[in-house]
């Protein structure tokens, strides 16, 4: 069986020491972790966000020491600005004034030119990508094809995002409301090369995307690795959560490889059920009700998460983490999710200000 590479796209928030609320000081908490990450830590849309990306590693033991190190290093910085670092989906405490969009080129034209999809005050989401390489544009657009209909369960394992303007959504996941404001997020569509790259062309000739950085499937070839980058999860400040996330969906890929590189059909999944399958995973959760995408049977968010187990249990022996990815279920199961946590706080505490207090200790204990 073909191994795999990964990495991780981590975004953060920045909240300040004393308020809790996201705090405008990427660029220097930028500067100062860049003396020793480089360009392993970037900005992101708002002036409130931070994102690291670890280097391409060929096992988890490598993966979990290359994000303790990113956090550590960035966290420091943050601290040396009044500030604290929190893996979140959404602010759980907001801000007092507007977001301040980062002050690049680039996202000052996305600002204007997609001005109605802005919001002022909740706009503001964090997520965790993960990719897979080395791989070819033409295996990776196949391989996701085949993974699609996996990608609700493995977002139903990561939602961390309960809280926006100070209230409870009822979802598990609302970065994934909020995030489905722009254009292209959502399933990736079935396309071979040639039809991918026209669409895609299309679509920037046509001005719905500024530029090809602007796609935002769930599942894509990235633009500037060679690799496949699946983008369905939260960021989570469990560093367990993260580790499992990137374990299951390299296990997973290596299992449909095979079937990837053979032009085997994948499964035919209309996007309407599919963004149906995401919506309910975004809602409910690891302990909600779920949707088989495929025979849209409505099942146990768990029974689906042992289904997904199961199908990426070769790809999972074959890098030896099979026993690693059931300990980690294990304990996410019994610990909840991220948004479990986030609100069992809030019962305990009565105050936001303690769920992100509780958020900032847990990224940094990583």
């Amino acid at each position: 069986m073909r191994a795999l590479t990964m990495g991780v796209e981590e975004e953060f928030l920045l909240v300040d020491r004393v308020s809790r609320r996201p705090a405008e000081r990427a660029p220097a908490v930028i500067a100062a972790a860049a003396e020793e990450l480089g360009e392993q830590v970037q900005t992101e849309f708002f002036a409130a966000q931070v994102e690291v990306c670890t280097r391409p590693v060929a096992d988890t033991a490598g993966l979990r020491a290359e994000l303790a190190r990113l956090r550590r290093v960035a966290g420091a910085a943050a601290e040396e600005h009044g500030c604290r670092l929190v893996a979140t989906g959404t602010p759980a405490v907001p801000p007092l004034r507007p977001l301040t969009v980062t002050d690049t080129d680039r996202y000052r034209r996305m600002a204007r030119t997609f001005a109605s999809l802005v919001g002022p005050y909740d706009g503001l989401v964090c997520g965790c990508h993960v990719h897979l390489g080395t791989i070819d544009r033409a295996t990776a657009l196949s391989l996701s094809h085949h993974m699609r209909p996996w990608l609700p369960v493995l977002q139903s394992l990561t939602g961390n995002s309960p809280f926006v303007l100070g209230h409870d959504t009822g979802f598990d996941s609302w970065r994934y409301k909020a995030f489905s404001r722009w254009p292209t997020v959502g399933p990736a569509p079935v396309m071979r090369e040639a039809q991918y790259e026209a669409y895609v062309a299309a679509l920037v000739e046509h001005r719905v995307l500024m530029d090809r950085r602007m796609l935002y499937w769930y599942a894509r070839p990235s633009e500037h690795v060679p690799t496949l980058e699946i983008r369905v999860a939260d960021a989570n400040a469990d560093l367990d959560t993260v580790v499992l996330l990137t374990a299951l969906v390299r296990g997973l890929a290596q299992a449909l490889l095979i079937d990837a590189e053979h032009r085997q059909p994948p499964p035919e999944v209309s996007d309407r059920r599919l963004r149906a399958a995401h919506e309910l995973a975004a809602v409910e959760g690891l302990h909600g009700w779920g949707l088989d995408p495929v025979s849209g049977e409505r099942l146990p968010a768990g029974t689906l998460v042992d289904r997904l187990l199961s199908r990426a249990a070769p790809g999972l022996e074959a890098s030896g983490d099979l026993a690693l990815v059931e300990d980690l279920l294990r304990r996410l199961r019994h610990e909840g999710s991220g948004a479990d946590r986030q609100r069992a706080v809030l019962r305990r505490h009565g105050r936001l200000t303690e769920v992100v207090d509780a958020l900032a200790t847990t990224t940094a204990s990583a």
